[in-house]
């Protein structure tokens, strides 16, 4: 049997066709796009105290890059404190927090009222249209009468 193929060329392609279906492009397809325009969550009284704390941290140990001894050392720091000393950090916390609150009620209205002129086409894109329709049109029946 010249130029047959053999069983193992046929599993070979049936595996290749069983991969192909579970990539990671497949489960993507059906995640939601995210919004840029969504307000950031807040962040925690915990991570508002390691904004500080990283600072603090590299000008004592300029010669650490692990970002792991960072966060574990602000971890024990902040398991230590009492909570007269996480006060300032939990109310900074909430001041974020009732900002993001307002922010996404803002944008949640704004999600309600539909797409604004700006957010439907930009000006580009609009404009690329018209130039294609203008080029179609120039090269129909001009050209035929002489």
């Amino acid at each position: 049997m010249k130029g047959g193929k053999s069983k193992s060329d046929a599993k070979s392609a049936k595996l290749s066709v069983n991969k192909k279906s579970t990539t990671k492009a497949g489960k993507k397809s059906g995640k939601a796009a995210k919004d840029p325009n969504k307000p950031k969550r807040p962040a925690s009284a915990f991570f508002v105290f390691m904004e500080e704390f990283r600072e603090q941290y590299k000008k004592e140990h300029p010669k650490n890059k692990s970002v792991a001894a960072v966060g574990k050392a602000g971890g024990d720091k902040w398991k230590s404190l009492s909570e007269a000393e996480k006060r300032p950090y939990v109310d900074k916390a909430e001041k974020r927090k009732v900002e993001y609150e307002k922010n996404m009620k803002a944008y949640n209205k704004r999600q309600a009222e539909g797409p604004q002129e700006d957010e439907e086409e930009s000006e580009k894109s609009v404009s690329e249209v018209n130039d294609e329709e203008e080029e179609d049109d120039e090269g129909s029946g001009d050209e035929d009468d002489e």
